[in-house]
């Protein structure tokens, strides 16, 4: 399926689908699968999987609707299958306060499984932002964001891109939290 006929967003919904998406390597599947078809071999070989587990996490994908087969071919008797994300995007539930949230923890997995040797920008910065500049520097990151993920081009190495804005819990809250 070209990229040109993926809807844009997939919200998961179901507790099947949440499942899919909660595991680190399944999300390191569909990050392999974020801008080109890939086999389970292709997949198992980027991840560092063995073939069995590429297969069995790819199924409980497809079974979730997150990713499909997009082309099949015949090698040697045997039917290749190509998988695809079913979306460009994949937009989760809101975790709820004090949820997990599974898209930050995945992110932080793997700026730590990183190379320390690479290239790479972390900050961290705490702002005092009015309600409208909160909303304005969202937006704003939102489509940064968007415009480099128009730019992305298969050919070119992997790089991830994780932003949270957020207001944190008040020190009241922090300290009932801590107390339970």
């Amino acid at each position: 399926m070209p990229a040109d006929d993926l809807p844009e967003t997939f919200h998961v919904t179901t507790d099947e689908q949440l499942r899919a998406v909660s595991n680190l390597t399944r999300h390191r599947i569909m990050a392999v699968l974020r801008f080109e078809p890939a086999t389970i071999t292709q997949i198992a070989d980027r991840v560092g999987l063995a073939k069995g587990s590429s297969s069995y996490h790819v199924r409980l994908l497809e079974r979730a609707g997150l990713v499909k087969v997009v082309r099949t071919r015949k090698v040697r008797g045997v039917t290749e299958r190509y998988y695809a994300m079913a979306a460009r995007s994949i937009v989760l539930p809101d975790p709820g306060e004090g949820g997990p949230d599974v898209l930050m923890r995945h992110a932080m997995a793997d700026l730590e499984r990183a190379s320390a040797d690479s290239a790479r920008h972390v900050r961290m910065a705490h702002l005092r932002l009015t309600d409208e500049q909160f909303a304005e520097l969202g937006t704003r990151l939102e489509a940064l964001a968007d415009e480099y993920r128009a730019l992305s081009d298969p050919s070119l190495p992997d790089t991830s891109l994780v932003f949270a804005l957020f207001h944190p819990a008040s020190r009241a809250q922090a300290a009932e939290e801590d107390a339970k």
